[in-house]
């Protein structure tokens, strides 16, 4: 099999894996989690001393970073881990240097809504656009 071969071989595996789970809603949790961890400045040290307060800067977002894997990769529990996480979304607002600056908090607000209302048995957009001109085009051809 040549490169652009097996590339398109795995251009559709990966769209046949991407299509069986809330990879839009999952991904954009994960990467709102993982910002609001990297926007953090303290180190461990102070936050270990800080206590509970400075702990939960870290403990929301990396449970973030956490449900919007594990949506990616168990799609059966989504409303659980999307519920979970737009409430460790909320509450980086207080702990978290107001949610990462608002992109985080947004990105994992998002992220859990697209994930909430996902659907496993949709079929892709390019599947009902082409039967509705499909239809389109058998009524023309009717009348």
């Amino acid at each position: 099999m040549s490169g652009a071969g097996a590339r398109r071989g795995v251009r559709a595996a990966f769209g046949r894996w991407r299509a069986g789970r809330p990879f839009w809603g999952g991904l954009l949790l994960a990467l709102g989690g993982a910002e609001i961890l990297l926007t953090e400045k303290a180190s461990l040290k102070v936050v270990m001393h800080i206590g509970m307060q400075g702990l939960a800067g870290y403990l929301l977002p990396a449970m973030m970073l956490l449900c919007g894997l594990l949506t990616l990769f168990s799609p059966a529990q989504r409303l659980f881990y999307s519920i979970v996480g737009v409430l460790c979304s909320l509450g980086t607002w207080v702990t978290s240097n107001l949610g990462g600056f608002f992109i985080g908090l947004l990105l994992g607000l998002v992220g859990s809504c697209l994930a909430f209302g996902w659907l496993p048995d949709q079929e892709p957009r390019r599947v009902s656009r082409q039967r509705r001109r499909e239809a389109r085009a058998a009524k023309a051809v009717r009348v």
